[in-house]
């Protein structure tokens, strides 16, 4: 009979309530996999979408929520020789990471950056890879470009601002209030919109528009977001939390050469996300250990309590990134 760990399940689509502490077996480590000893794990508004129905996981993978974490390997699979029980590692996974124990591919995980603690690590693997996949390699900003991320002041924001102003672009965000913005000015955002009192389309007219935009809203931003680039200028699309229909104007598109574009990081397939851990390794951790760039942390829950860390992301009070004491 396996083992059992501590986890938290969805026991129905619905509120945060629904998050359940149960016992499921201690998962092991297939072919190219390792098993995670977790520690802590962060906490994504995927997570949240998942457990109101409404972003089911992929075939074959973990039920249980949980999309990133950082632990100590304590299990290593065949044809896995870069790791080895008892590393520290954070790692982004296919789900599963509000458990005690997780298994994920091998080339998913990194090394904890030196300075930074296991808290910390495990704000890295969603956000960064999120961020780096479609700001710099889908969206190609380059050194001395305008850049524009909505939602500046949430773990995706946060990383996203930090990342474009350390390699050399000219930072606007949104958020929506002047904690907020104020948080973004101090991570490197020159101009910071406040949506409530400002309009972002007309604030960044003068400037002649930016050149890629980082958007999560969706909905109606969508047409407002084309009217901000820059002739051609990049749109990418990563959620759509004001719902993924609209209707476009796509003469502008055509004249002024724009490009829409966009991804999802979990349906990808392990090459695709081993390819961006490797850039992530070369071109970002480094910057990490240097303490150049550092997660920003907005709150802590036990694992018992993960129906209050999703009350809180879903409130959009947090500035940065939500992680779970295993």
């Amino acid at each position: 009979m396996m083992p059992n760990m501590t986890a938290v399940e969805i026991t129905a689509p619905g509120a945060p309530d629904v998050l359940q502490v149960t016992q499921r077996p201690i998962p092991t480590a297939a072919s190219g996999e390792v098993v995670i000893k977790l520690v802590y794990a962060g906490v994504n508004r995927p997570d949240a979408l998942q457990r109101a129905g409404l972003y089911n996981p992929p075939i074959g993978t973990s039920d249980l929520p949980g999309l990133e974490g950082a632990g100590v390997i304590s299990e290593v699979g065949a044809g896995v020789t870069e790791w080895a029980v008892g590393d520290e590692v954070c790692a982004l996974l296919p789900g599963g990471g509000y458990a005690q124990y997780v298994a994920t591919c091998a080339t998913h995980c990194l090394p904890i950056p030196q300075g930074l603690t296991l808290n910390q690590a495990a704000c890295l693997p969603e956000t960064y890879f999120t961020v780096y996949s479609n700001v710099f390699q889908r969206g190609g900003l380059q050194v001395g470009e305008t850049f524009l991320v909505h939602g500046g002041s949430s773990g995706i924001g946060t990383t996203a601002i930090q990342l474009a102003h350390l390699f050399g672009a000219r930072v606007f965000a949104t958020a929506g209030s002047e904690k907020k913005c104020q948080a973004c000015k101090d991570l490197g955002a020159e101009r910071v919109i406040n949506y409530h009192n400002e309009v972002f389309e007309d604030v960044l007219k003068p400037c002649g528009g930016v050149d890629v935009i980082l958007d999560m809203v969706g909905g109606d931003y969508i047409q407002r977001n084309l009217k901000s680039l820059a002739d051609d200028g990049r749109l990418v699309q990563i959620a759509f939390l004001q719902g993924p229909k609209a209707t476009l104007n796509l003469v502008q598109m055509m004249t002024r050469r724009l490009t829409l574009t966009g991804s999802t990081l979990r349906p990808q397939s392990d090459l695709a996300k081993a390819k961006i851990a490797a850039a992530l390794l070369k071109h970002v951790w480094p910057h990490l250990a240097s303490g150049r760039i550092m997660p920003v942390m907005d709150s802590e829950f036990p694992l018992a309590e993960a129906a209050r860390a999703h009350e809180r992301i879903e409130s959009s009070q947090h500035i940065g990134k939500i992680v779970l004491k295993i």
